[in-house]
C-alpha cells in the first residue's frame, strides 16, 4: 500500500474562554461532525485556543508602559502598551528594525513580537500570548483525549512563525506530547551508500504546516487530525527544536 496521510479540520468548535476543556471541545466537536479519533492520530491544536483556555490573553488598557517602551514605540511606530507586554514576554531582544521587534521568549523561540499577537481574540485592546509551557499543554490534551474518548493519540501545539529569508509565514510546533518531534536520519545511508551526517527533519514543524492547510487564519477551524503518518513515539519536547545559540550563526 502506498504511504497516503489525511488531514481533517475540526469545525463547531465554540469559542474558548478561560478555564475551557480542549479536550472535552474535541470531543463533543468530532462527535456533532460524525467522525472518530483513532489511536495513532495526530491532534494540532493552534496555540491561539490553548492561551485563551490557560487565560493568557492581556488587556492593553490595563498596561501602563515603562520609559524604555516609550521611547522605543516612538522610534518603531507601534502602541507603546503593544511594546510594553512584548518587553515583559522577551528573554532578549534580538533585532528592532523597519518597525519590528524580533525577541527571543522564555521557551527559546525566536520570532515577532515574543509571540504577543492580537489576531483571532475578540476586543479591539486585547492581545494573547503564548503559552507558559505548551508541551505540558500538549499532554494535558493528550491525556483528556485518553480519558474521554479512550485512544492514545500525539498532540502537537502550532504558532505562525515568519521565516528568515522567505516570504511569507507558516505554521510550526511550539509545543509537543507523544511523539519525537525531530525525525534523525543521521548516520543512516542514503539510497547510493552515502553516509548521511546532517539530516534531521523537524517533523514535528511539518505536521504543523500541514494541519494550516486545513485550519486556515478565517476559517474557525482551530483543530485538526493528522491520520496516516507514522511517527516516532516517545516523551519528546519542544526543546528538541531549539537551537542552542552557541550553534546559531545568525541571531
Amino acid at each position: 500500500m502506498l504511504p497516503e496521510i489525511k488531514i481533517i479540520g475540526i469545525e463547531g468548535i465554540p469559542e474558548v474562554k478561560i478555564g475551557s476543556d480542549i479536550a472535552s471541545l474535541i470531543a463533543n466537536s468530532i462527535k456533532k461532525q460524525g467522525i472518530k479519533i483513532l489511536n495513532n492520530d495526530i491532534i494540532v491544536v493552534t496555540h491561539k485556543i490553548v492561551s485563551k483556555a490557560e487565560g493568557r490573553i492581556v488587556d492593553l488598557k490595563k498596561i501602563k508602559p515603562s520609559d524604555f517602551a516609550l521611547k522605543i514605540s516612538k522610534r518603531r511606530k507601534k502602541d507603546p502598551r503593544m511594546v510594553e507586554v512584548i518587553l515583559r514576554e522577551a528573554k532578549r531582544i534580538v533585532r528592532m528594525d523597519r518597525g519590528m521587534i524580533i525577541a527571543e521568549t522564555r521557551h527559546g523561540f525566536v520570532c515577532a513580537n515574543a509571540g504577543v499577537d492580537k489576531s483571532n481574540v475578540k476586543g479591539e485592546d486585547m492581545v494573547s500570548l503564548l503559552p507558559i509551557n505548551p508541551d505540558r499543554s500538549a499532554q494535558l490534551i493528550k491525556d483528556g483525549i485518553k480519558r474521554k474518548l479512550n485512544v492514545d493519540v500525539a498532540v502537537i501545539i502550532s504558532d505562525t512563525f515568519g521565516r528568515p529569508w522567505r516570504e511569507g509565514q507558516t505554521n510550526v510546533a511550539i509545543g509537543v506530547a507523544g511523539l519525537e518531534p525531530i525525525l534523525d536520519y543521521r548516520g543512516k545511508k542514503d539510497n547510493h551508500g552515502y553516509t548521511l551526517k546532517a539530516t534531521a527533519i523537524a517533523v514535528a514543524d511539518e505536521l504543523a504546516s500541514a494541519a494550516e492547510l486545513v485550519m486556515g487564519k478565517l476559517k474557525k477551524i482551530p483543530i485538526a487530525i493528522i491520520r496516516g503518518y507514522k511517527y516516532n513515539e516517545g516523551k519528546g519536547s519542544i526543546k528538541s527544536l531549539i537551537r542552542p545559540r552557541l550553534k546559531d550563526l545568525f541571531s
